[in-house]
């Protein structure tokens, strides 16, 4: 390549006037850039590091002085492929690096903002609320907006992004030695120590593939997401309740009552959209999966708590209601009050614990003992949590203990609820199959919303014989009706329908289910049913399509089951392929106007689910 430059060259180019709070995000960029440049080197020699400093100078020189772009891509062209393929991955190694850091300077400049005790960092909870408190919003409409709010993140379903736990475990690894000195306090023989823990981290990481030889399956998916699920959202979910409930009261200078507004959702295992890998098995899996992980998380922080609390009857009160209760378990789980140990017989707080642990892994085992769900495990921490605030607790346990329930509140004994989404075409092939009529798909909607109606009535449907899209879909429902005593009414999400251009789309939903057998106490679908609105066709038609769903007597009887709650998908990128970015925003904004006028006249709660996507 004749590229007439040097280092020197570039890093001039490079040399911004950071401001002094964000010079130490340089210095780790710099520190992380020099380790990958030397891993490099290590792993695949000096001459690949040349070539691949070469390539970046010369991308720096293109994009700051506009230089020629020929000489660069007439040599990435002409690069042999296994050298390209190890250049991309040397480049990637390089930017999530300074991923890396950037995410830990996030956490650097929020504590500087905490320390200066000056104005609240842009964007924050305290920010906001000050916002809303000087556009005149009370106290108590905030507490009843509190009330009404709901924020639920959702997981969804993309195999090829399912990066192995092992190299997840490798980045946090180097999180946790930026973060060791984000202050700069580390000695130089921690600093040291902190860069070999780094290296090790980037060199194992280079030598390890990042995908298995076989196709991504969905528990490789399922892995993925468990990573964040079950540890890092976990730890910090009560922390976020903690900062916002900091955050009225420093503004409003009251405490809030802050309801469990926020929770989690995935498509992991229930996302048959396109992909027949996923159905009733995988379902079944994703439910028991999140379970296991949540109720070993809760029985770790109750061994955890049993350390911490361990006051004695003869030191301070103890709830006789709680003194109760541990004689109770005693008696339901005697093996787990065998193992009690006797030293331990004065600390009927740390007992109960234990006596919990164990009902908790009854529960994972499907036992009698177990619990039946999770509203019991908190009425436990509850009663718990009542004995200590009436017994000089506040700041002897009970920060702790409140931390596993406001977890137990969110996650419940699912970490995540699971949605189901099918294409539109695959009910009308199944109801085509069943009904034994070929033109089913190509029937006007209106006939189609008649004779679905006629067949929720009938509550049956033809056996599926052998036709296999419709045993599938059947199956589906099933598994859901099999599910819910054992999971509980919280497993499940939405039921979201892609394609949805007519009410006979989400009535045909309730004719399956019902077909399947899948319904509650009271005879309704115990699902939401959610019309997924993509194309900007589709998102001009919805409130043609809601309005007609929202007249019709049998999906109106099922929506009173469900609270009047609708359930509406916007999706964003198949809009924007659609009519480009402006026109799809345009649509999407002016369909959310209109469905909600149309529900507030309707006497319906409208609540958006947005297919924005995005990183974690």
């Amino acid at each position: 390549m004749n590229v007439n430059l040097n280092a020197a060259d570039t890093e001039s180019l490079r040399e911004v006037d950071l401001p002094a709070v964000d010079r130490p995000l340089r210095e780790d960029v710099r520190r992380l850039g020099a380790l990958v440049g030397e891993v490099l080197a290590e792993q695949e020699g000096a001459a690949f590091l040349d070539e691949v400093e070469r390539i970046r100078q010369a991308a720096i020189l293109r994009r700051e002085r506009g230089a020629p772009s020929e000489a660069i891509e007439a040599e990435l062209r002409d690069l042999p492929l296994d050298l390209a393929e190890r250049l991309v991955r040397a480049f990637a190694t390089y930017f999530s690096a300074v991923n890396l850091a950037e995410r830990v300077h996030r956490i650097r400049r929020r504590r500087d903002y905490q320390r200066a005790g000056a104005a609240p960092q842009p964007g924050g909870l305290e920010a906001v609320l000050r916002g809303l408190k000087a556009e005149g919003v009370p106290f108590d409409a905030l507490q009843d907006l509190l009330a009404r709010l709901r924020v639920e993140p959702v997981f969804t379903a993309h195999p090829t992004e399912a990066v192995r736990r092992v190299l997840l475990e490798k980045e946090r690894e180097i999180v946790r030695c930026l973060l060791d000195d984000i202050d700069r306090s580390r000695t130089p023989q921690e600093r040291r120590a902190d860069t070999e823990r780094m290296r090790l981290a980037l060199s194992s990481a280079w030598q390890t593939a990042e995908t298995p030889p076989t196709k991504p399956t969905v528990a490789d998916e399922l892995e993925h997401v468990g990573f964040y699920l079950a540890d890092p959202l976990y730890q910090v979910l009560p922390v976020f309740y903690e900062v916002f409930a900091e955050a009225v009261a420093t503004v409003y200078g009251q405490d809030a009552r802050l309801p469990p507004l926020l929770g989690f959702g995935s498509w992991v295992g229930g996302d048959m959209d396109g992909n027949p890998n996923v159905g009733a098995e995988t379902i079944a899996a994703s439910l028991a999966t999140q379970r296991a992980w949540v109720l070993g998380n809760y029985r770790r922080d109750c061994l955890h708590l049993a350390d911490v609390l361990t006051q004695s009857p003869d030191r301070v009160g103890i709830d006789a209601a709680l003194m109760e209760r541990v004689e109770q378990y005693a008696h339901r789980l005697p093996e787990a009050a065998e193992a009690l140990k006797a030293r331990h017989a004065d600390m009927p707080y740390r007992q109960f614990l234990h006596l919990l642990s164990a009902r908790l892994g009854a529960t994972a085992a499907g036992e009698l003992e177990g619990y039946e769900d999770a509203e019991g495990f908190l009425a436990d921490l509850q009663l718990i949590d009542a004995s200590l605030a009436a017994n000089r607790g506040e700041h002897a346990g009970r920060f702790a203990l409140r931390r596993l329930i406001r977890r137990v509140e969110c996650f419940g004994f699912q970490l995540a609820t699971l949605d189901l989404r099918q294409d539109s075409a695959v009910h009308e092939a199944a109801l085509a199959a069943l009904l034994r009529d070929p033109d089913w798909p190509e029937r006007p909607a209106d006939a189609r919303a008649a004779r679905l109606r006629e067949l929720i009535a009938a509550r049956t449907l033809p056996e599926e014989g052998s036709d296999a899209t419709a045993r599938r879909v059947l199956d589906v429902f099933r598994t859901v009706a099999e599910s819910l005593p054992r999971f509980g009414p919280r497993a499940f999400g939405p039921y979201i329908v892609s394609m949805s251009r007519s009410a006979a789309d989400a009535l045909a939903v309730l004719a399956l289910a019902r077909s399947a057998g899948c319904v509650d106490g009271s005879d309704a679908v115990p699902l939401d049913v959610a019309p997924l609105f993509e194309t900007v066709d589709d998102l001009a038609a919805a409130p043609d399509t809601l309005r007609s769903l929202f007249a019709d007597p049998v999906y109106r009887a099922h929506l009173a089951s469900r609270g009047d709650r609708q359930i509406v998908m916007l999706g964003y990128s198949d809009s924007a392929k659609d009519g480009g970015i402006v026109a799809s925003r345009w649509g999407l904004q002016r369909t959310q106007v209109l469905l909600t006028e149309l529900a507030r006249e309707s006497g319906i709660r409208i609540a958006f689910f947005h297919g924005r996507g995005g990183s974690l």
